[in-house]
């Protein structure tokens, strides 16, 4: 961390922040509090810009070619899972969901479009990579086989692709943040519906929630967030097996084996 005292002064507090990548940090002078990150996407200035994440304070570039973000340090808390219901979550993403500003950065960034065909044969690699023999990963896996061209849309959006309770951040000031865009993607809004649905809000309130969100529950956006759900929910066995997490694994096998009973998947 000698780098970042050499940027901001031998007065600044600095202390890591956590994070699988190991290049957050807090750091800490008077009343002054930053976050900061080694090597954040240029996308950051957006999303800063659209008020989607802490404000961008500035970014500065090293010798060896890393580039350094300094974001306030907001006090406030993770969203807890009951939350996740609420007006503010559905309005925020239908901001981020809606923005031609983001859209065109993740473009000029060269994102390509994210499609049901290219995530079921990386899903089949990986499952091949991995030796995984399993009934609901093989049910599973015709499902989406099955369905692949019925889930096509057009219109892609930024997406998230991973909107879990605590990657949202709200202040002391009441102010909403969605933090950790490390996996966005150009992809049918329905890869960020589908999992906050599914795993946050109960079926009976989905064309509530969806109204506040601003789009109605069709059958299709039915059939789509299903789709990805059960996606994902592959992709996390495989990745626990990866990672030899058999605890883990077991737990998404049960989440996997609930999800094709919801369903209806034989």
């Amino acid at each position: 961390m000698n780098w970042l005292g050499q940027i901001l002064g031998s007065e600044w507090h600095i202390s890591p922040a956590g994070g699988a990548t190991g290049d957050a940090y807090f750091a800490t002078h008077n009343d002054q509090k930053l976050f900061l990150k080694r090597n954040t996407s240029p996308f950051l200035a957006v999303l800063s810009a659209e008020g989607i994440v802490p404000k961008l304070v500035w970014t500065k570039r090293m010798e060896n070619g890393d580039v350094i973000t300094a974001q306030h340090w907001l006090s406030g808390r993770e969203l807890k899972p009951k939350d996740m219901n609420d007006r503010p979550v559905a309005e925020q993403l239908r901001k981020i969901h809606t923005s031609k500003e983001l859209l065109d950065m993740l473009k000029r960034l060269e994102k390509h479009s994210l499609d049901p065909e290219s995530i079921l044969m990386h899903l089949k690699q990986s499952i091949l990579n991995e030796q995984i023999d399993s009934q609901d990963i093989s049910r599973a896996i015709q499902y989406l086989e099955k369905h692949v061209e019925a889930v096509h849309f057009e219109d892609k959006v930024v997406c998230h692709c991973d909107l879990n309770h605590n990657n949202w951040l709200l202040t002391d000031e009441n102010q909403l943040y969605l933090i950790d865009w490390d996996g966005a993607m150009i992809a049918d809004p329905a890869i960020d519906l589908g999992p906050l649905l599914y795993h946050y809000v109960e079926e009976e309130n989905w064309e509530c929630w969806l109204s506040m969100y601003g789009a109605p529950l069709t059958d299709n956006l039915r059939k789509r967030m299903a789709w990805y759900v059960l996606a994902e929910t592959v992709s996390f066995v495989v990745w626990h097996k990866r990672k030899g997490n058999e605890k883990a694994q077991k737990e998404v096998q049960a989440e996997l084996n609930a999800l094709l009973k919801r369903l209806n998947i034989h």
